[in-house]
Parts: C-alpha cells; structure tokens; sequence
C-alpha cells in the first residue's frame, strides 16, 4: 500500500474538547490550561482559564504533546526512566499525570493536556473532554 488512510482531529472536535474541558473544570472549581494537539503533537487549541497557575501553561503543552507521541497517559512510567526520556527529549516529555491520548476507533488521532489541579482533578477533566467527543461522534454518525 503506497498512502494511509488516517482519522485525524479537526480543529472542530479540538474545540469540543476544550468546551468540555473548560465546562468540567468550572463544574469542579479548579480553573486549569487545557492543551489540545493533533497526531503530530503541533498544538490546535489552547486556553487558560483565569486563575489557573501560570507555569501549568508548559506542562499542559508538554502533556498533550506526550501522551500523542508515547500513545499512553502520562505520569505511567518509573521517574528514573521518565527523567531520562524527558532530557533526551530536549525536555518536550512530560512526566507528571494529566496528559491523556486521544483514541477513536482504535486510533490516536491527537493529546490533550491539563494542567493546574492535582493529579486526579487534570486527569477527571481530560477524561470528560475525551467523552464529550466520542459523544459528539456518536451523535454525528446517528443523524
């Protein structure tokens, strides 16, 4: 086979996920920055809510980029390895929690990255984004 078929993030769906991220974290009263990245890790969509920590704007980026490029959520591996990629990556690989990919039909088609809550507010909050689109999906394909 010379070409890919691939199911790629258009910049429609990266703003669902953000509207539902921004919805969750007001719902929960923890302002965050939310990054969204497409399967190549270049960022789509970025905000910062007010009173979200202003260093979170890194990591937010740096967990989306990493959880599209490793294909897995962040803040999984042993911290001695995780370091080690972190520096031989130039310090693009993250290693704290909130960065979760973003799969569809068995696809990762993008990441999306929270940051300035704890470890389980910025993982609850990608994890309702995630769901608003795979309903928006669902919703879509049923009209």
């Amino acid at each position: 086979m010379y070409i890919n078929r691939v199911l790629d993030l258009s910049v429609q769906g990266a703003k669902v996920l953000l509207q539902a991220a921004i919805a969750k974290a007001e719902a929960m009263g923890v302002p965050q920055c939310i990054a969204i990245v497409d399967r190549g890790g270049n960022l789509m969509v970025f905000e910062r809510m007010e009173g979200a920590k202003l260093h979170s704007q890194f990591s937010a980026i740096q967990k989306a980029y990493t959880a599209v490029s490793a294909k897995v959520s962040t803040g999984q591996l042993p911290t001695d390895l995780a370091v080690g990629i972190a520096l031989a990556s130039g310090n693009r690989f993250a290693t704290i929690a909130g960065g979760l990919p973003i799969e569809i039909h068995g696809e990762v088609i993008g990441g999306i990255g929270i940051g300035s809550g704890t470890d389980e507010e910025d993982i609850e909050v990608a994890e309702a984004a995630i769901e608003a689109l795979k309903a928006a999906i669902s919703s879509e394909a049923g009209s």
